[in-house]
């Protein structure tokens, strides 16, 4: 993947659409996380595209075990915009979460309210010795004080656009743009 060298908002180099390839950002991510992931710590993706890369991070990595999953619907702040999705409480976490030093794992990094949520979640279920965010592509506009321990790519998008990682049936990842819903 060729990156520009152009800069964004955050100062960080830019990566535009056209060179954005989820493959080369998740090899990248994987060793990022690689990086990140202490002696028996944990991943854990966030419901869905998080969900995809912390199972497909958790196999490439070799660790025992499943990752967990964690969905940020039953502590939203934006019900009234989004409402919730009938079974959106996908959380599963098959370990202890007490003590443990945590990668929570996402796809796009955008406001903040999606991972203040999830980690909101995973406090229900104990306190973490440490939890470090890793994401595939950090798009700025952030409203809360939250950033990425690792982000491959950071990227620009218009104002009502979105990015979602998507997964075919062959466990390939590639991004798709839509209308934002807000």
């Amino acid at each position: 993947m060729t990156r520009k060298d152009n800069l964004g908002a955050s100062g960080r180099p830019v990566t535009t659409l056209d060179t954005l390839d989820a493959e080369a950002l998740y090899t990248e991510l994987l060793a990022g996380v690689r990086g990140l992931l202490k002696p028996d710590g944990l991943l854990v993706g966030i419901w869905s595209g998080g969900a995809w890369l912390a199972e497909r991070l958790h196999k490439d990595l070799g660790l025992a075990g499943a990752p967990g999953v964690i969905s940020s619907a039953l502590h939203r702040d934006d019900f009234s915009q989004r409402g919730m999705s009938a079974g959106a409480d996908h959380t599963r976490l098959p370990f202890e979460i007490q003590g443990r030093h945590i990668v929570l794992v996402d796809d796009v990094l955008y406001t903040g309210r999606t991972i203040r949520a999830a980690v909101n979640e995973l406090y229900d279920f104990g306190r973490p010795a440490s939890v470090a965010l890793a994401v595939l592509v950090d798009r700025g506009g952030r409203e809360l004080p939250i950033c990425a321990a690792c982000a491959p790519a950071t990227i620009e998008l218009a104002p009502g656009q979105r990015l979602s990682l998507a997964r075919d049936d062959v466990g390939k990842f590639s991004f798709e743009i839509h209308a934002e819903i807000r």
